[in-house]
């Protein structure tokens, strides 16, 4: 058996990341002592080790607790991975799709200003060339921008 601290350090994920799998009911400790210890066996670094490889999928902590959730009612998961699997890739190819497209937007701007000349420093804009766009990003080009800039945080 293996105190939170010890556990932390053999599986590489810190204590409050555990506490907070704790909270989600992806984890449990084997064991809780009279003075509040938690207590870990061998075989929850292998759940860990899994919740690891499932977010290095892509996989969102609820997914992950649908896939463990599926287990510990004595069904295989691989069917649940497998559907859960599809929708990412359905997702992403969405995403690609919204990307195509406004890398398409982007490209056109660029075409059109490339011969532009530049502002005269003595008229007050920030510059006039984003001041010719004339829609804002949709809520689905900033909601991927947003997603990738998310996806590279915490790769």
């Amino acid at each position: 058996m293996l105190k939170i601290g010890e556990f932390a350090k053999q599986t590489g994920v810190s204590v409050s990341t555990l506490r907070y799998y704790e909270s989600l009911g992806l984890l449990e400790p084997s064991q809780r002592a009279e003075n509040g210890y938690r207590y870990y066996e061998d075989a929850a670094i292998f759940k860990i080790q899994f919740i690891k490889k499932a977010q290095a999928l892509q996989f969102s902590l609820t997914d992950i607790k649908q896939i463990l959730t599926t287990c510990e009612q004595g069904n295989p998961a691989c069917l649940t991975v497998k559907k859960l699997l599809n929708e990412k890739i359905d997702q992403v190819d969405s995403e690609i799709q919204q990307l195509h497209e406004f890398k398409a937007e982007l490209e056109k701007y660029r075409d059109r200003w490339s011969e532009r000349s530049l502002d005269r420093p003595d008229i007050p804009k920030f510059c006039s060339l984003i001041d010719e766009v004339t829609t804002p990003l949709s809520n689905d080009d900033s909601a991927i921008a947003t997603s990738l800039t998310t996806k590279r945080r915490f790769s």
